[in-house]
């Protein structure tokens, strides 16, 4: 998730000062402003490529060169299928899905898009995507200590790993594992942007858990 910002950086970097203009538009996460409890590694590689962006922002502006941070909350994209869990797989798989589905928590891809592109055309620094990510973000930045304590005490209700599987199980196996109908009533949006956004093999399109009306599109 660092290396897929850097890399490509480095590869355009020379045209753009040849130039003296260009824009550089980094996809990061709340992740990488806020480490959240259970995704470690995923905030650690984050919080390097929201540092990347904000010092190019710095160093490239004399330069004709505007780069902006993008920084989502969850988004409905399908993603936790293909997430891989370990410990308490079910358990872990339950609260991703939910919060990366739910309207209130989380936002549509076209959304995200929709903003990306208005941050993009006016040269903004830093765009939060979604009011959750948003007062999270604020919060911490005033509240840094306060925020972590508070996420301590998030942590305490969350799976434990102890004695739990080590191996790792892609989304999509869990939930056919689970086969609850109450889940996948409440991940139903998050279930219908998976198909839009081609989320869904062919063999995991034929499975019970997906809405009737969705599969002729897969």
């Amino acid at each position: 998730m660092f290396w897929g910002v850097l890399y490509p950086t480095f590869a355009v970097l020379p045209q753009m000062r040849a130039r003296h203009s260009g824009r550089i538009v980094n996809i990061t996460s709340i992740g990488g402003m806020v480490s959240v409890p259970h995704l470690l590694p995923y905030s650690c590689a984050k919080f390097a490529a929201v540092g990347l962006s904000e010092g190019l922002r710095a160093e490239l502006g004399r330069e004709g060169i505007h780069v902006t941070t993008i920084v989502p909350g969850l988004m409905r994209t399908g993603s936790h299928l293909h997430a891989a869990f370990q410990g308490q797989q079910e358990r872990e798989f339950t609260w991703l899905a939910l919060g990366a589905t739910l309207p209130l928590v989380s936002i549509s891809a076209e959304s995200a898009a929709r903003q990306i592109v208005r941050a993009t055309r006016r040269g903004e620094t830093e765009r939060i995507l979604s009011l959750p990510a948003k007062l999270l973000g604020r919060f911490h930045g005033l509240c840094p200590g306060m925020t972590t304590n508070l996420l301590s005490a998030v942590n305490r209700v969350l799976p434990r790993e102890a004695g739990t599987r080590a191996t790792s199980t892609p989304g999509m196996q869990v939930q056919q594992r689970l086969r609850s109908p109450l889940l996948d009533i409440l991940t139903a949006l998050g279930q219908a942007a998976a198909h839009r956004l081609h989320q869904y093999t062919h063999t995991a399109a034929e499975q019970p858990s997906c809405p009737p009306a969705e599969r002729r599109h897969t």
